[in-house]
């Protein structure tokens, strides 16, 4: 990706209405990297199953007895033995040790070499209950570091756990996806390599009417992970199979199914405009915005993310969202008690208020620049920097009317409180959010009425005071600014055209200006 400062001139100069800016779309990336950090909390990589018993009080060394009475080797001897009976019992005993709450001695078991031995289990179809425990007993050797997992993997589990997911025994098959979710959770190549055994159509059969609400957790948590990491994306030929069951799984109501199911889709909407389409396509939109509302900050803040990736593509897929009622739901979520949830909503809505003037008007309408407004002034620093998108993202594509409204809502002050921020990104927003409405304003032969608004928030001498800053393109912008809109002009020469200021765009103004122009 090119840098996120370059070309932000002629970006914003080539500017067409029926198109997101790329400076909007390339910001997707950049935001969606660092929702991606703060996400690793909100949704488990790796699960390991454990059993709820007491815990040794020792620490893990070869004479710690398993919970069954076993020392460590006498589990790798009775795993070894030809005795099926005594086979079954040590491989339980190394599944209840392995399932210890602290410190299970994964490493230990792996130097004594249990984890090709319970592979070679995996394929006893004449014993399940020791399929079963093979398979439990791997799931929690995967849940382990990535060195751990790919033990499992690069000894051939994965193909043998996609055969259990035909298994009669449906413990044994839900043991199966739990291990194949956790080696898929590992990262894009481990998560491959389970796509590559044609599971996902195996994963999806396994979710019918009567499958238990437990098996249904599993298997979703299975499939989001087969849909996420982004270097490279999973296939998604072979991922989009899952969008029927995800759009059906929607209309449940258990918390930990949705939540799942919505990490599933912001992962599948993560990218190019056709991804975005097919998840659009399937019918999830509506449910999604209805989510939107949800109570569960776990299943939210998927149903968040998903609906933000949508609103980055083309303003088709945009619309999608406005036309299921998304934009109230977005409203409510900028005085949300989670300041995470406040800075996706307005990163959300800044996407929203890139598109053309219906969209922007649409924003309007919805009763949002008030609390967009309230974010910009009071929010976390985050969440503020967002809104100032916004912000010059609607000075970027709105019309003269849509400005007004805006600058009515009393935007100047907070917004060009901003310009006092250590982030240098957020300072360069904001200049050109001012730009444009500077411009605007000039079209409409009310500069000097603008011009003083702006001087009476303290926003000159905000200005004044960066063309100190050490930052070479914002001294050059305040002071281009000063120089063009709060000077006095001495020719027309003097003054900067439009079209070459950063930001400026057609605004329209013999078509879309009220009459009188900025009316406050």
């Amino acid at each position: 990706m090119p840098a996120p400062e370059a070309n932000h001139n002629s970006r914003l100069a080539k500017f067409k209405n029926n198109f997101k800016t790329e400076d909007a779309r390339r910001r997707r990336n950049e935001v969606s990297v660092e929702l991606r950090k703060a996400r690793r909390d909100d949704q488990l990589l790796k699960r390991r199953n454990l059993t709820i018993e007491p815990e040794p009080l020792k620490s893990p060394d070869d004479h710690v007895q398993s919970p069954i009475g076993m020392s460590i080797d006498e589990i790798v001897a009775g795993m070894n033995s030809p005795d099926e009976v005594l086979q079954l019992q040590a491989t339980q005993a190394c599944r209840k040790m392995l399932s210890r709450e602290k410190h299970p001695p994964i490493d230990i078991m792996i130097c004594k070499g249990i984890v090709p031995r319970c592979i070679e289990f995996l394929s006893y179809h004449h014993n399940p209950a020791l399929q079963f425990e093979a398979s439990w007993a791997l799931t929690n050797v995967a849940s382990g570091t990535s060195e751990q997992t790919m033990i499992v993997a690069s000894n051939g589990a994965i193909p043998k756990l996609v055969e259990l997911l035909k298994s009669p025994a449906t413990n044994v098959a839900e043991q199966a996806v739990w291990a194949l979710g956790n080696i898929a959770g590992d990262g894009p190549s481990a998560r491959d390599q389970v796509l590559e055994e044609q599971c996902m159509p195996l994963l999806l059969n396994l979710i019918k009417t009567d499958t238990s609400v437990s098996f249904t957790r599993n298997i979703v948590w299975t499939i989001s992970n087969l849909c996420r990491n982004k270097n490279p994306p999973p296939s998604f030929e072979i991922v989009k199979l899952a969008l029927p069951v995800l759009n059906r799984l929607l209309t449940g109501e258990d918390p930990d199914i949705l939540a799942d199911t919505c990490w599933a889709l912001s992962y599948l909407t993560d990218g190019e405009n056709f991804k975005i389409q097919a998840v659009v396509d399937s019918g999830v939109v509506p449910k999604l915005v209805a989510l939107l509302a949800s109570p569960e900050a776990s299943v939210l803040t998927p149903a968040l993310r998903a609906v933000g990736n949508i609103v980055t593509g083309n303003d088709t897929q945009t619309d999608a969202i406005i036309n299921a009622g998304g934009l109230p739901n977005l409203k409510g979520l900028l005085e949300h008690k989670r300041v995470n949830i406040v800075k996706e909503a307005a990163w959300t809505i800044s996407n929203i208020t890139a598109g053309n003037h219906e969209q922007i008007q649409h924003v309007i309408n919805a009763g949002i620049l008030p609390p967009l407004v309230h974010v910009l002034a009071t929010g976390d620093f985050k969440a503020q920097k967002e809104a100032a998108w916004a912000v010059t993202n609607l000075t970027s594509g709105g019309s003269i009317p849509q400005l007004v409204q805006l600058i009515q809502h009393g935007v100047l002050k907070p917004f060009c409180n901003i310009l006092q921020a250590k982030d240098q990104k957020a300072i360069i927003v904001v200049l050109d959010g001012l730009t444009n409405i500077l411009n605007a304003a000039e079209k409409m032969g009310q500069l000097e009425q603008v011009a003083l608004m702006i001087e009476e928030v303290r926003g000159l001498d905000k200005l004044e005071d960066l063309q100190h800053h050490e930052n070479e393109k914002i001294y050059q912008k305040a002071a281009s600014m000063i120089d063009t809109f709060f000077s006095e002009p001495e020719s027309e020469s003097a003054q900067i055209a439009p079209a070459t200021v950063d930001g400026q765009l057609d605004f329209h103004s013999t078509d879309s200006a009220p009459q009188g122009g900025f009316q406050f």
